[in-house]
């Protein structure tokens, strides 16, 4: 029909016929990314922060997520909810349940069959810190029989450091804040996490040592519940748009990490 008008008129039509549709669009999205009418980022605690983990303010949250979060729900103009949890895993557990919305979280294979990633911000290496005293310099010591190495239950990091590892035993906990507890006290030989964590957790308890290998590279996207099409398309381009218009720079560098370059690989 439009072949059948003036060019000035057709013009005219699909330009209204795009206005109109926007809208619904927009709306069909909103209601399928933020059903509840907020959008629910899922977020897991850790005392140390860094690109994937967040911490407990006074206020509420704080970390390279709740960054990400606040600006994805600006973007759709919803208001923002944080949903915590104790670890990657529980958010990876929760995928199904319909409690979160968005996350930014550790991709592996297993995790792929379970949720939709877009782009990954983060590449980060995973070593083993061990307790103050130990003998334990390098991954050869490390893996040998008796050799109590412990991870966050459920994590890439844990099931990588089990496929390392072939004599050392790996036990997963729910907690860093419990893992903690247990290297100060010499309870545990190792812990398994990226290097950046591990290196923050050194300085807080005294005679630990950071070995200078690297067990596996861990990367880190933003993610959506499975079969969500629109949410996805749209964490792929606001990931996108956020390391290239400085948004994902400014998140690391109001979260302590100004000296960590931005590692990504965009899809």
């Amino acid at each position: 029909m439009l072949n059948q008008l003036s060019p000035a008129t057709a013009g005219l039509l699909l330009g209204l016929t795009v206005m109109m549709t926007m809208p619904a669009a927009a709306d069909a999205l909103k209601d399928e990314i933020a059903p509840t009418g907020k959008l629910r980022v899922a977020i897991a605690i850790s005392p140390a922060g860094g690109a994937f983990w967040s911490t407990r303010t006074e206020t509420g949250y704080a970390g390279v997520p709740v960054d990400l979060g606040k600006a994805m729900a600006e973007q759709l103009g919803v208001p923002v909810e944080y949903v915590a949890h104790n670890n990657s895993g529980q958010i990876v557990d929760a995928a199904s349940k319909g409690t979160w919305d968005v996350t930014f979280l550790p991709k592996d294979p297993e995790r792929e069959g379970r949720m939709s990633f877009g782009p990954i911000y983060e590449v980060a290496d995973a070593t083993y810190i061990v307790k103050p005293g130990s003998t334990i310099t390098n991954f050869a010591t490390l893996d040998q029989p008796g050799v109590k190495v412990a991870a966050v239950n459920n994590t890439t990091t844990m099931r990588g450091a089990i496929a390392h590892l072939k004599n050392a035993k790996v036990t997963g906990y729910q907690t860093y804040d419990e893992i903690f507890g247990l290297l100060k006290n010499g309870e545990i030989d190792a812990f398994a996490l990226s290097r950046d964590q591990l290196n923050a957790m050194a300085k807080q308890i005294p005679g630990t040592r950071v070995l200078e290998e690297t067990f596996k590279q861990t990367v880190t996207a933003v993610a959506v519940p499975p079969n969500r099409p629109l949410s996805l398309a749209f964490a792929v381009r606001f990931l996108n748009e956020a390391i290239s218009n400085g948004t994902l720079r400014k998140a690391y560098d109001n979260n302590g990490l100004k000296d960590r370059p931005v590692r990504t690989q965009t899809k």
